[in-house]
């Protein structure tokens, strides 16, 4: 299914914080090696907070678990592709999309499905010295 521009994040966001991932896949573990960083410095005027950003790919088959960040993330959807979230139908994330997700609000989930790898640039605004993720348990 391919959402409208304005209502594919909601949609995204309201399927990936409700459904449970216990059926699909353990946590990652923490050198989670989707992702690659690309820098990491600290928040000016903002002490205690650290600016992430990074590139990540999930390949066809690949699941990212649910999880939280300790702040705010912003991702914007290099190469889409299919995602399915467990129970509900496949969606398709579109090369060019934002995507954001506030702090420690559940998200995640789902399974790539599409062909194609999905790739995201992140940047987490997030307090420093705790972890980048905290997977669902």
């Amino acid at each position: 299914m391919t959402l409208i521009p304005h209502c594919r994040l909601a949609a995204l966001s309201a399927c990936l914080t409700l459904v449970p991932l216990a059926a699909l896949a353990q946590a990652p573990a923490p050198d989670f090696q989707p992702r690659k960083e690309i820098s990491r410095v600290d928040l000016s005027g903002a002490p205690g907070m650290e600016v992430v950003s990074s590139v990540s790919e999930y390949k066809t088959g690949e699941v990212l678990g649910r999880h939280i960040h300790h702040g705010v993330e912003a991702a914007y959807v290099i190469q889409g592709t299919t995602v399915q979230v467990p129970g509900k139908e496949p969606m398709t994330l579109v090369a060019g999309s934002p995507v954001l997700n506030l702090r420690d609000v559940m998200h995640g989930g789902y399974k790539i499905v599409g062909e194609q790898s999905l790739k995201l640039f992140t940047v987490h605004i997030v307090d420093k010295g705790k972890p980048l993720y905290d997977w669902d348990k």
